[in-house]
């Protein structure tokens, strides 16, 4: 599961409540796949957890471009990257169904992921922004 804690703040309102959502999400998905409640609904989740997370990244993406941030473009690669990996996930997910594999190579990239990105990536972006 994925903690939030005050040291993933980046400084910046709508990022941070973001974020925070997207944790909510990623939990959401992680406790149903752990709870074997059914295909639907961890396909449910996870389809919202991919549609949220491109809003959450063209919000980013947006505020980079209109404040002319340097480092657009490598922060830009990791959300094309963390995308395509979760892009493929959910197809996995549709074509082999829940299982326990499953969950722990879901919890491994939607956890260790984030804390990582937004530790060092986006508290960068919301450091430049608050400038």
């Amino acid at each position: 599961m994925l903690v939030w804690t005050d040291d993933l703040l980046t400084g910046y309102k709508t990022i941070d409540d973001q974020h925070k959502e997207l944790f909510k999400k990623v939990n959401a998905l992680l406790e149903a796949m752990g709870q074997g409640k059914g295909k639907e609904q961890d396909a449910e989740v996870l389809g919202f957890l991919s549609d949220y997370v491109v809003s959450h990244f063209g919000t980013e993406e947006q505020l980079m471009q209109s404040r002319k941030y340097p480092g657009f473009l490598s922060h830009r690669l990791e959300h094309t990257a963390y995308t395509d990996k979760l892009k493929r996930l959910r197809e996995r997910f549709e074509k082999e169904g829940p299982s326990s594999l499953m969950a722990i190579e879901s919890q491994q990239l939607l956890t260790g992921w984030w804390a990582s990105h937004i530790g060092r990536t986006d508290k960068a972006l919301g450091a430049f922004l608050r400038s």
